[in-house]
């Protein structure tokens, strides 16, 4: 144990490490569904923090302990999932060419990068809705992308965390030793 988390949480900040690419690779790159991706940030914070303290052993331990391998484990996890976003849409960001199937238009006219995901915007009917936040050309439309990104990455972290708080607490209140079920201790007398 080190001494303020115990060693089976540092090794649940490596699950839920894990956890993070597996759900990022899932529903980011393989099946790109975003909103599952922000929809599963809570249940696997919840699921980390119980975690956490499931594998530390800390049954019955003051809620202070708990709350900090809870939290260590969140922080990893959040800080990650959160830059598995970002790096997934920056790497988007920076690849989009204009491509465009055929029954969508076929591709944009636009140079690689900012200015094809803005022509992107554009050409799905979002211009207006750009327009009215100051956005109207592919430098004003990188700072705005950007800053709903960072956004958006924060939420994430947000929900990672409150989740792990929730785990713990249920964690702590699910695994509560009654009064009577601690060993008592004897006293031994040298002779």
């Amino acid at each position: 144990m080190t001494r303020y988390i115990d060693r089976g949480a540092i090794v649940a900040g490596w699950v839920g490490v894990g956890m993070a690419l597996t759900i990022a690779v899932s529903f980011l790159l393989v099946i790109p569904i975003e909103p599952v991706y922000w929809y599963l940030a809570l249940p696997t914070g919840l699921l980390i923090g119980y975690y956490a303290n499931r594998r530390a052993g800390r049954a019955g331990a003051g809620i202070g302990r708990l709350l900090l391998n809870g939290l260590w484990a969140g922080v990893v996890t959040a800080l990650v999932y959160a830059a598995l976003l970002l790096a997934v849409k920056g790497l988007f960001f920076v690849a989009d060419d204009g491509y465009r199937d055929a029954s969508a238009g076929g591709r944009l006219s636009c140079t690689q990068g900012a200015d094809c995901v803005y022509a992107r915007y554009q050409a799905e009917g979002r211009d207006a809705e750009l327009r009215s936040v100051g956005v109207t050309d592919a430098a004003s439309f990188t700072g705005f992308y950007w800053d709903q990104q960072l956004s958006t990455a924060a939420l994430l972290v947000a929900l990672l965390m409150v989740g792990s708080v929730g785990g713990t607490l249920i964690f702590g209140a699910a695994n509560r030793k009654p009064e009577g079920s601690r060993p008592e201790t004897e006293s031994v007398t040298a002779s």
